[in-house]
């Protein structure tokens, strides 16, 4: 038995194991195989090797001269193409680690199973011949073995190594091995084709130089060592543009940037330029942003003379976090212009290697690429390879071969190219983009380059790689390799190539001092296409607007939404919700807070603004509450009645997210950016997950105006109140959304009603002011009686700001002996505690929107109220938590000179809350006993 399984060649893998298991034991195998691989070792002489391992100085195990197969020839040569199958196998799966991607030429260790000798194969099999249809592309096609290794190492270890095996799906991977093995990986240009990559190349490293030449030490991250990206870019926006494609979003960090604003985006050299010449202090006090973190649009004409509108995203210095915006924005677009096949727009995501494997990001942008409502049909990532990260090399900052490996779980093709081989580069990109359009799935192309200065142009990069700079310095750049290339080839002349670069050398100066002139002009910071309509700037210039929707069409829509398709199964208790909002639009029943909401929705949508809702669970909602989406128990069908309202109304789209938050919250905000007509909304299934995602909120929500100038009417939704739930469900951490406030970046809003939620989320689309609205959800509101408004308080009026309290003014109002103000859910707390103890003496006011805060909205709620009467600022947060320091900062101890001021608060605390519901309670009476204190 144990001869006739070694004899089959599939089980190799398992002979092999239980022959090394043998040399270290042979009491650990059977009787049966220690009897056969000890007449084995008589026969082939087998000596110990390393680890156990055999070492065969005669012959392989495998060779068909061994021990002999039971069948006759047949048999033996049917084992002979097994053998032959298995290692083309290998060098599809893995050729890539032998590949000649490294500019550097930094050695790579031989890898066993790509030798044929692995396989039993040697010099006396090399001019057998053996089935090869898949590497010649028909049926019957036979090579030698020397053939078929020859074509494997020609597609799969030159310049280009490929990860696609992986792939579970069969027909892309088919796809791509013909593609790779009929062409042995390689690309036929015509010599045009090759000049326009030189002309790239050359534009690319004439910039860097001039810049360093110019600008000695100026800190721009250069692209240099990695120059190919510029040809790259410029293939695949052709490419992609003559096949149709009218419109390209790239997202990237800062290495390179300036070279791409340059040489694809179309920004003016001049002004390039004027940001390093630096010489207007007075405008860009406490705004604007680096140079090389600016974005830019232009127009790209292809080779067929199409037109392609490409858009380089502004990006901070967190890298990666760009990648989620810029497909929100291609998303945004998108719907925008009916593209529902997802055909006319691609995203280009330009990653460092370090960034890519080692921000988590990544990986929830990726998990996005296939989800339906995050769909942009297939992005193309580039992975700028320098090898290295700040000066941390792969070894001390992966914990794999690539820095794509993470990429592997999209079940898409990876392609590592030598930077240094601009012809194995175009050859990578055709592939990448063929895939993209056959399939719409993303493609990843790994540019493995070298950057030629340390992390910027003042460091020292030898301090920690001595041997990589070595051999760097030992580089000639891209350009001069690949002229050499074309000189060798004929038809390029060394003339053309000086011509070329004289006359790109000419431009530079011109540009140069054009940006050096003194009548030189900023460009304009009008807003144009979409946003012309829109404004920044101060809360004090945007005049209010009214949000009231007539009763009779509130009665409408809320009715239109409890109403299912004919034989729609129920759940019974969500069939109790929707019979209860009947009632709400008849005015039996006062409207809670999920009923305004859908109401709010509905209103804005027939109104023509289109809404996009997506978080964790928000379609049904974390609470219950919403049910926005209504299942049919007995088909599992989704029945949204928000999407049937009227025909004329604007698309309405409601998603659950995967679990994520920088990833989903990046998208959301790229989305809003080219939709300002639009109610977009990112809810957080607690208020606190949004620190997850605090670095889209702190570089990209609340400052991009300041940097950027770019206007935003992102929504987010933060359940928030203090009932018990422990530290991570109670808090939205509303403190530090009003730490980022300043100028009049974001609002800041806590409504106690569901009218006043109601209102404002009309009034974030109905205002032409654009800014971030921050809105602090309730929990225990959604279903508290106290907590709720009628049609009535829909239909008139706006959101109000400060919302004095309920007591008679004039001359009760002397009475007051301390005034409190507060905001959201401890409202309600008080209002019952003064009901239950009689505190007539106490006036509770509500600042529903805590910024843009205006002054004179408070001082005239406070006019009746006698002066020097104490006003007290009540929160259910700890001290160092909430609105009180935001308010202490700004009032001092009195409003005004008029009210002593002061806090009632948790104690300070670095936890927002207890784990435990007694003591939660047993804190809760403490803070309102001592807002109604006598003393």
């Amino acid at each position: 038995m144990a001869r006739d399984i070694a004899s089959n060649s599939a089980s190799l893998p398992f002979v092999e194991a239980l022959y090394a298991a043998y040399r270290a034991d042979p009491g650990s195998v059977s009787p049966d195989w220690r009897a056969y691989f000890a007449a084995l070792d008589e026969e082939l002489g087998a000596a110990p090797g390393p680890n156990g391992a055999p070492h065969f100085p005669k012959r392989s195990i495998f060779d068909p001269g061994g021990p002999a197969a039971p069948g006759g020839e047949a048999d033996a040569a049917i084992a002979l193409q097994d053998r032959v199958d298995e290692i083309v196998r290998a060098y599809r799966v893995r050729g890539h680690l032998i590949a000649r991607f490294d500019p550097l030429g930094l050695p790579r260790a031989p890898h066993p199973e790509l030798e044929p000798s692995y396989y039993g194969l040697g010099p006396e099999h090399m001019d057998l011949r053996f089935s090869a249809n898949t590497l010649v592309g028909r049926e019957g096609g036979r090579l030698t073995l020397r053939e078929i290794l020859e074509r494997l190492r020609e597609t799969y270890t030159r310049s280009i190594g490929v990860q696609y095996m992986h792939i579970d799906d069969v027909a892309p991977k088919t796809w791509l091995r013909a593609r790779m093995e009929e062409s042995r990986n390689r690309i036929a240009l015509s010599q045009m084709e090759q000049l326009r990559i030189l002309i790239k190349l050359t534009d690319a490293v004439l910039f860097e130089e001039f810049i360093q030449k110019k600008y000695l030490g100026a800190k721009r991250f250069s692209l240099e060592g990695a120059e190919s990206l510029i040809p790259l870019l410029d293939l695949a926006i052709t490419k992609a543009g003559d096949e149709g494609v009218d419109l390209v979003v790239i997202g990237m960090a800062h290495r390179g940037r300036l070279n791409v604003l340059a040489n694809i985006i179309g920004k003016g050299l001049r002004l390039i330029f004027r940001e390093f010449e630096d010489r207007d202090p007075e405008e860009h006090l406490g705004r604007d942003d680096v140079k090389y973190h600016m974005g830019h649009s232009g127009r790209w004409v292809t080779s067929k003379g199409r037109k392609v509108r490409v858009s380089l995203c502004f990006n901070p210095s967190h890298l990666e976090y760009v990648d989620a915006v810029a497909l929100g924005r291609m998303r945004s677009r998108q719907d925008r212009f009916g593209d529902s096949d997802r055909t006319k727009g691609m995203t280009i995501l330009i990653h460092g290697d370090a960034a890519f494997a080692g921000q988590g990001i990544v990986q929830e942008t990726l998990n996005l690429s296939e989800l339906p409502g995050y769909r942009t049909g297939g992005t193309l990532h580039v992975v700028v390879n320098n090898q290295i990260g700040f000066s941390t090399s792969p070894e001390e900052g992966r914990s794999n071969t690539y820095a794509t490996t993470v990429a592997k779980m999209l079940q898409v093709p990876i392609f590592h190219v030598n930077g240094e081989d601009p012809e194995a580069v175009a050859q990578a990109v055709r592939l990448a983009l063929d895939f993209r359009r056959e399939y719409q799935r993303d493609a990843v192309i790994d540019m493995y380059c070298y950057r030629k200065y340390g992390h910027n142009e003042g460091d020292e990069p030898s301090f920690t790689q001595p041997l990589m700079y070595k051999a760097i310095r030992a580089m000639e750049n891209v350009r001069e390799s690949y002229l050499k290339r074309l000189l060798k080839l004929g038809g390029t002349t060394r003339g053309m190539a000086d011509n070329i670069a004289k006359a790109r050398r000419q431009l530079l100066e011109r540009e140069y001092e054009a940006a050096r002139s003194p009548d030189f002009k900023q460009p304009s910071r009008e807003r144009t296409g979409w946003w012309a309509d829109y404004q920044g700037g101060p809360d004090a210039d945007a005049a209010e607007v009214r949000t009231g929707v007539p009763v009779e069409r509130l009665k409408s829509l809320l009715l239109a939404q409890t109403r299912m398709p004919e034989g729609f199964h129920v759940h019974p208790k969500v069939q109790r919700l929707l019979d209860a909002r009947a009632e709400m639009a008849g005015g039996e029943k006062p409207l809670d807070w999920a009923t305004a909401e859908s109401l709010a929705f509905a209103s804005v949508a027939v109104d023509g603004h289109p809404l996009r809702l997506s978080g964790q669970d928000s379609i049904r909602g974390t609470f219950s509450q919403r049910h926005a989406g209504i299942v049919d128990q007995e088909t599992g069908a989704l029945h949204l009645p928000l999407q049937h309202l009227d025909p004329k109304q604007a698309p309405v789209e409601l998603l659950n997210s995967p679990l994520s938050e920088n990833g989903v919250l990046g998208f959301e905000y790229g989305y809003a950016l080219d939709r300002p007509e639009a109610l977009v909304i990112w809810e957080a299934q607690f208020g606190d997950f949004a620190n997850a995602a605090q670095v889209i909120i702190d570089q990209f929500i609340s400052s991009a105006e300041d940097k950027w100038q770019r206007l935003n009417g992102l929504v987010l939704l933060l359940p928030h109140g203090f009932e018990g739930q422990g530290p991570e469900h109670s808090s939205a951490r509303l403190e530090r959304y009003l730490t980022l406030c300043a100028e009049d970046n974001i609002q800041v809003v806590y409504p106690s009603t569901p009218a006043q939620y109601f209102h404002v989320l009309r009034r974030q689309v109905l205002r032409p002011y654009r800014k971030p609205l921050i809105v602090m959800t309730p929990k225990s509101l959604l279903r508290l009686p106290a907590c709720s408004s009628d049609l009535a308080e829909l239909s008139r009026g706006g959101f109000k700001r400060v919302i004095e309290d309920a007591l008679p003014r004039g001359k009760d109002a002397r009475k007051v002996r301390r005034i409190l103000l507060c905001s959201g859910k401890i409202y309600f707390d008080l209002v019952a505690a003064r009901e239950e103890g009689g505190h007539d003496d106490v006036a509770i006011l509500r600042i529903e929107q805590l910024y843009p805060f205006r002054d004179e909205l408070l001082q005239r709620a406070l006019m009746d109220y006698p002066v020097n009467t104490p006003a007290y600022w009540v929160q259910e947060e700890p001290e160092n938590m909430g609105a009180w320091r935001y308010w202490l900062a700004r009032f001092g101890t009195t409003l005004w000179g008029a009210h002593p001021f002061d806090g009632i608060y948790r104690d300070a605390s670095a936890s927002p809350a207890t784990g435990f519901a007694s003591s939660h309670r047993l804190e809760q009476e403490r803070l309102i006993e001592a807002a109604f204190a006598k003393n």
